[in-house]
């Protein structure tokens, strides 16, 4: 299995010792192949071995060929920093994996690593000696994906509990309540326009009359407890909220967390969401994503946001250049297995004349023969 990503990664990052260091490029390209070792005696079970491991980096007069989707140059020159005049930091030659000195830094002298290791380089990575590295790895540590749970996202909070929103959605009201209280870019704490406005996206939902959103901080019991009150003032704490709001509700309080960056991935963001509101969530899974022709920052964080979805209707509501659309290949020799490959429509930013035309997906976007749409009489 052959894996390669081009990534940004933070221009300061720290150590496990707490030493902050920055890299020498922030653009970089990784690869990683692994392999599948057969057991030899005494052992009874194979294993993966890691092949090739590299790590490049990307200049900045190459970066506009590589950053291809539409984006403003002075998002381009904020985000590739830092230059590399020497080759690899990491390489892979004649069995041996070589970690360079990071030019410029504190960075030890290049060191071979034996191949067929069962870990990569970059996941031992943890001190200041090899800042770029450390970057990558900080930076995949980052990513995300979210698989929202209700029983997590009902759950109240404890005053000691963690106050960042986990994966499955948890402590939810500890991290409205984190960023409610975190002062603005002009030093102010005002819990009440963060909460109107996740309270503003909520009532955009159909069917729920929201009015207004507040965390309820019970100091007798140490709890945080989200509470949502409708056009009658009556208020419902989030065990009482239905699956498909509480998905909304976490989706809303990440995109006011400026501290979230990094790759969120989600599956079927839809999911409980009433049908006439498709184009609110898609909508909210935009905003969390950065504006490219902007520049990042706390009101633009730098964030890439990937959904995987079996829905026609969400995918008449993105644009045709945001699509990726799963086809089978046929299996090529020696082994003529198939194999499931993500292609862009043609003729946009990501296949140019390639890629899938966009009749091929009229079968897809169109009902099934006989579905149609019936409005009965009154009926005794």
């Amino acid at each position: 299995m052959r894996f390669c990503v081009e990534t940004i990664v933070p221009g300061l990052v720290e150590d496990d010792f707490g030493v902050s260091v920055k890299p020498a490029i922030t653009f970089l390209r990784y690869e990683v192949v692994i392999d599948f070792e057969s057991a030899s005696a005494p052992q009874r079970h194979g294993r993966l071995v890691v092949r090739s491991e590299k790590l490049d980096h990307i200049n900045r007069g190459q970066a506009r060929t590589h950053i291809r989707f539409p984006h403003s140059k002075a998002f381009r020159d904020h985000i590739v920093t830092g230059r590399r005049s020497g080759g690899a930091f990491i390489s892979t030659q004649d069995g041996a994996i070589t970690v360079h000195q990071d030019g410029g830094s504190r960075g030890r002298p290049k060191r071979a690593l034996p191949a067929n290791a069962n870990t990569t380089v970059v996941s031992t990575i943890n001190s200041a000696d090899d800042p770029t590295i450390l970057a990558l790895r900080r930076e995949m540590q980052s990513w995300r994906r979210l698989a929202l749970e209700p029983t997590a996202m009902r759950a109240a909070d404890r005053f000691v509990d963690p106050v960042n929103l986990t994966s499955d959605g948890g402590h939810l009201a500890a991290s409205l309540h984190r960023i409610a209280m975190t002062p603005n870019s002009d030093g102010f704490i005002e819990p009440e326009n963060v909460y109107a406005r996740v309270a503003s996206r909520l009532a955009g939902l159909s069917g729920i009359g929201v009015m207004a959103l507040r965390v309820d901080e019970d100091d007798s019991r140490q709890m945080l407890t989200l509470v949502i009150s409708d056009r009658n003032g009556n208020e419902f704490p989030a065990r009482s909220l239905s699956e498909g709001t509480l998905r909304y509700l976490a989706l809303c309080v990440m995109l006011e967390d400026f501290g979230v960056t990094g790759l969120v991935c989600m599956e079927e963001p839809e999911n409980g969401i009433h049908p006439g509101s498709l184009h609110e969530i898609v909508s909210l899974i935009r905003d969390i994503a950065v504006d490219p022709m902007d520049v990042p920052g706390p009101d633009n964080p730098l964030r890439q946001v990937i959904v995987n979805t079996h829905s026609p209707a969400v995918v008449q509501l993105v644009q045709p250049d945001e699509i990726l659309y799963a086809t089978e290949q046929p299996g090529r020799p020696p082994t003529r297995k198939r194999s499931l490959c993500a292609e862009g429509l043609r003729s946009t930013w990501r296949n140019g004349e390639n890629g899938v035309l966009k009749i091929g997906l009229i079968d897809y976007l169109t009902p099934p023969p006989g579905a149609q749409l019936r409005l009965f009489d009154d009926v005794a």
